[in-house]
Order: structure tokens, then sequence, then C-alpha cells
């Protein structure tokens, strides 16, 4: 396995933002499967539902209905068609991680539940890259020992070619 995403590179991945150009430039030049967990689709998938519903409230906010079941869509053909691969975690051992990650690091550094779940389960499924645009869950990842992507010269650039 060579890359394990957090939910902020799936949602760059099938929903419009920022961070897409990144996300698929990143994607495309992958060689192998994007390696995934029956959390980080759980998370997504919740995700796009609560910015529907967000949406649904207020218009500026949130996707569209549309767009978020299109990104759901995208992603399940995706897994249908091997190009994402559900990785299988022992649920235990990676919340043990994430409570010795969560030890040595949320005080200083103030790190969510999910960002050390997902970390950890890096970790737990033996990954050598995590992917994610979210900055604090990014130093985690990199005190942890990953590498991570993309780099941030590959996100200027992309970013400054648009």
């Amino acid at each position: 396995m060579i890359a394990y995403p957090d939910t902020s590179f799936l949602c760059a991945l099938y929903v419009s933002q920022g961070n897409s150009a990144a996300a698929v430039a990143y994607y495309q030049r992958m060689t192998e499967p994007l390696s995934v967990s029956v959390l980080l689709l759980g998370e997504f998938r919740q995700s796009v539902r609560f910015q529907i519903f967000r949406h649904s409230r207020d218009a500026t906010q949130g996707y569209a209905r549309r767009t978020g079941l299109a990104a759901m869509a995208r992603l399940q053909a995706n897994i249908d068609a091997g190009a994402l691969v559900i990785v299988t975690a022992e649920w235990a051992d990676v919340i043990n991680r994430a409570e010795k990650i969560s030890a040595q690091y949320t005080a200083q550094g103030g790190h969510r539940y999910l960002d050390l779940l997902h970390v950890a389960t890096a970790l737990h499924v033996g990954t050598s890259q995590f992917l994610s645009f979210d900055a604090n869950q990014r130093k985690l990842a990199l005190a942890e020992g990953l590498v991570v992507n993309p780099v941030q010269r590959q996100l200027e650039s992309v970013v400054s070619a648009n």
C-alpha cells in the first residue's frame, strides 16, 4: 500500500473546492489504487450529507443535493472499479494507537479525535504516505513518521497555475 488519504483529500477529490486541482493531479499520478477504510468512507459520506443539509437550510452554505449525490456516486464507482481499495483494520489496535498519539501530541497540538484515528489507521495498515490538506493533521502525520502529500511545493504550484 502506498497512500492513505484523510477526509480533506477525499472531499477535494470528489467535490470541487480550492484543493481539488492538487488532489486530482496527485491522484492521477498514483500508480496504485488509493487505500481507504470504512471509517474514512463513513466520515466522507456523513460530511457530504451534512453539507447537503446545510445547503438545504441556506443556499450559500454546503453543497447542493445534486452535487453531493454525484460526489458519492463517483466515489462508489471508483470503489467498484478498484481505483479505491477498502483496507481492513483491527479497530481495537487503531483506537489504542490513537490513544497513544493523543497522549503524546494533543495537549500541545490540539488534534481532533477523527484526525487521530485517520493517522492511527494509516500507521496500522502500513501505509507509507498520508494524503491531507489539513495543516494540523499533516503535522501530526509527519510527527508520526509518515510522508505527507501533496507536498507544499506541489500545492503552491497548482494554485499559482490556476
